[in-house]
Parts: C-alpha cells; sequence; structure tokens
C-alpha cells in the first residue's frame, strides 16, 4: 500500500479512529504501560524514591529461594481447589432449583445473587463479627445449643482455611449461579417434552439431558471460578490479614503486601517494588499456564464426549 492510498483511507475513515482513539489511549494508559512498567521493575530494587537501584536477577534469585512465596502458592492453590469444588457445584444446583416453575422464584433469585453485589470488605467485616471468637453470634449460638463449651477461635489456625473458604463460597455462589441460569435458558424445552413422552424421570433427564447441554457454560463457569480463585484477597486481608502463621497468606495478598506493607506484624514485609514486580510476573505466569492446561484438558473432554 502506498502513501498516498494510506492517507485516502485515513481521510474515509477518520470519524471511524477518532471514536477508537478513546479507547486506544485507555489501553496504552491502564493496560499496556503497566506491563512494560512491571517487566522492567523486575530488574530493579525500588525501596522508595530515592532508592532505584538495578539489580540484574537478583529480583529472581530472591523469588526462587523465599519461603513465603512458596507457602502462599501452596496455600492459593488449596484455596483454589476447594472452592471451585464447592462452589461449581453449590451454585448449578441453585440454579436448578431457582429455574424450576416455583412461587416467588425471583425472590429466591434476588436473594441468593444479593452476595454479588456488596463489596467484598464489607461483607468480610459482617462476618468478621459473626465469626468473632469472643463475642460472634456463632460462638453464642454454639454455646446456647450445647454444642460447644467454649468459644472456638476461627481465625486460629486449625479453622481459618477453612472460615475464609466457607465466606468465599457464600460471595461467589450468586454470581456462578446466574451464569447457569443463562445456561439452562438456552435449552430447548421440546428436548424435555420428547424425554419425557419416553417415560424419562427428573433424575434421568437431569443426568442425562441438563448436564451434558450444560457443559459449554459449565467449562466456562470453571474457568472464570478458577482465575477469580487465584486473584482472591480482599476478603482474607480483611478477615486474617494473611495470618496466623502465615496459614492463609495467598499470592495475591502478598503481592499486595510488598507493594503496600501493612506492618511488622502481617511478616516483617518491607516495601520493594521491584520484588512485588516479580512476584506479580511469575503469579501471571502459573495463572496462565494452569489455565491452558485446564483449556487443553477441556478441549480433550469435548473431543471425547
Amino acid at each position: 500500500m502506498n502513501t498516498k492510498s494510506l492517507k485516502s483511507r485515513i481521510r474515509q475513515n477518520r470519524t471511524v479512529y477518532a471514536m477508537l482513539l478513546p479507547g486506544f489511549i485507555f489501553l496504552v494508559l491502564f493496560a499496556i504501560y503497566p506491563i512494560v512498567w512491571i517487566l522492567r521493575m523486575m530488574f530493579y530494587q525500588y525501596t522508595s524514591f530515592g532508592d532505584f537501584n538495578f539489580t540484574g536477577l537478583k529480583n529472581f534469585s530472591t523469588l526462587i529461594h523465599d519461603e513465603m512465596f512458596w507457602n502462599a502458592l501452596k496455600n492459593t492453590l488449596v484455596y483454589a481447589f476447594f472452592k471451585l469444588i464447592i462452589t461449581i457445584p453449590l451454585s448449578f444446583v441453585l440454579a436448578y432449583f431457582v429455574n424450576m416453575k416455583l412461587r416467588g422464584r425471583m425472590i429466591y433469585r434476588s436473594i441468593y445473587f444479593m452476595p454479588t453485589i456488596i463489596s467484598v470488605s464489607i461483607m468480610s467485616t459482617v462476618f468478621y463479627l459473626i465469626f468473632n471468637p469472643y463475642n460472634g453470634s456463632v460462638n453464642q449460638l454454639l454455646m446456647t445449643l450445647g454444642i460447644v463449651d467454649e468459644p472456638i477461635n476461627w481465625f486460629g489456625n486449625q479453622f481459618a482455611m477453612v472460615t475464609v473458604l466457607l465466606i468465599a463460597v457464600w460471595g461467589a455462589l450468586g454470581n456462578y449461579m446466574t451464569y447457569f441460569l443463562s445456561g439452562l435458558a438456552t435449552i430447548p424445552t421440546d428436548i424435555y417434552e420428547s424425554a419425557e413422552l419416553d417415560g424419562a424421570t427428573g433424575w434421568k433427564r437431569l443426568w442425562h439431558i441438563t448436564i451434558p447441554m450444560m457443559a459449554p457454560i459449565t467449562q466456562t463457569v470453571i474457568m472464570l471460578a478458577l482465575i477469580q480463585a487465584f486473584k482472591d484477597y480482599e476478603n482474607i486481608m480483611v478477615l486474617t490479614g494473611g495470618g496466623p502463621n502465615n496459614c492463609t497468606e495467598t499470592l495475591y495478598l502478598y503481592i499486595y503486601r510488598l507493594m503496600f506493607p501493612m506492618g511488622d506484624s502481617y511478616g516483617n514485609v518491607v516495601l520493594n517494588y521491584g520484588y512485588g514486580a516479580t512476584v506479580a510476573f511469575a503469579t501471571a505466569i502459573i495463572v496462565g499456564i494452569i489455565t491452558m492446561l485446564y483449556l487443553r484438558w477441556s478441549r480433550k473432554m469435548d473431543e471425547t464426549f
């Protein structure tokens, strides 16, 4: 394409380019530039505005020997695994039942979806008060019923991850229920009517029609839930701050604490943008690899069935 034809094409489509320009500017400022900044900062030690030193591959060496990073990775994998195997089935069950012709089903849908629109910090603060070891309503109820003799420390070593997972599942159910509801709405009613004529019961229709036809939306929901589980940190930061003894420390929370230190009581983490960028890059690689493995596995499942 010569210069004259290029100028003519730009002149003919200048309105289109003008409309695309604001979006392109935002893409550069808030997506491309931060990525370039992180890739650059991985090779520097930047602890303050006056301390900006090139360190080469030192941050990567520190990452390999960083026990906090590997502990956060382990906790993140455990958190993501249990959140997925609990949230996905429960979300599907909820969607299946509220999709039935029940009286007041719109009210049920609104109730289940409500946690999705509540701020994570507010939701976590409320649950912190509910599970408070000293005067929380959960301990008071259990002691009143005689189930326990003394208050349970729900944020202690034994129960911290379980408590965080329960609250995370409660907050995510409504969101994925909505995806499943949209998938259930796409299944033609003719298929159910034909199955009913053939004598298929409700359980058989669910197992042989609903679940197989929901496979595409289920794969999408699992991928979204997987990525979100790795990104969770706000609720953990409010509930436990990564403690006790870093047993609920996750990768994104660790990155946040490297970029915005919260004090010695949270593990003596000091401000270091360079190392924080390195941990963020490593986390992105790990999440990308896990996502690609899942997509490859789901593609093989499609070919098999």
